[in-house]
């Protein structure tokens, strides 16, 4: 079993209530957005996977790539910043989600909080909204979730505060 903690929209700003809620996360995947002075302290507490968003700059670009598929406990896992919702995902994972659909896809960018099973492909979409300061969000927000024998379970919405 993994313990995943789910964050996105950073925008350089990493409360420090997210360690507190992360302790008990095998591995922490951010969803993009970054910004600077992030990464390098979730790297250094926890393993992390990650994908770089819109408002990234080389550095992050360079460490995290724009698509990540991977396999987390028999689960394909597809992360991506910008990925739309289901029936209007974004054009740039359109095609391929629909001819290869992963059993989980996670995006960022809207700061919109959503957790939705796509009934049409058989997958779950995960967005953890917005963990930093920056933009329309009123409260931000984390998710922790499991994986294990081929299941997502045990999903949490932890809201950090206000914006």
């Amino acid at each position: 079993m993994k313990r995943i903690g789910l964050i996105s929209d950073t925008h350089g700003y990493l409360d420090e209530a997210v360690f507190k809620y992360f302790a008990d996360c095998d591995e922490i995947w951010h969803a993009g957005d970054f910004g600077a002075g992030v990464a390098e302290p979730l790297a250094a507490f926890k393993p992390l996977r990650g994908v770089y968003g819109n408002i990234d700059g080389k550095t992050i670009r360079a460490e995290f790539p724009e698509h990540l598929r991977f396999n987390c406990e028999g689960v394909d896992v597809w992360m991506t910043h910008i990925g739309g919702y289901p029936n209007r995902y974004a054009s740039q994972v359109k095609e391929e989600i629909y001819t290869k659909p992963p059993k989980l896809f996670i995006c960022g960018h809207s700061h919109i909080l959503k957790v939705v099973f796509d009934e049409k492909i058989k997958c779950l979409h995960i967005n953890s909204g917005a963990a930093g300061k920056s933009g329309w969000h009123k409260v931000r927000t984390l998710i922790r979730f499991c994986i294990s024998e081929e299941k997502i379970h045990t999903l949490e919405v932890i809201e950090l505060g206000n914006r």
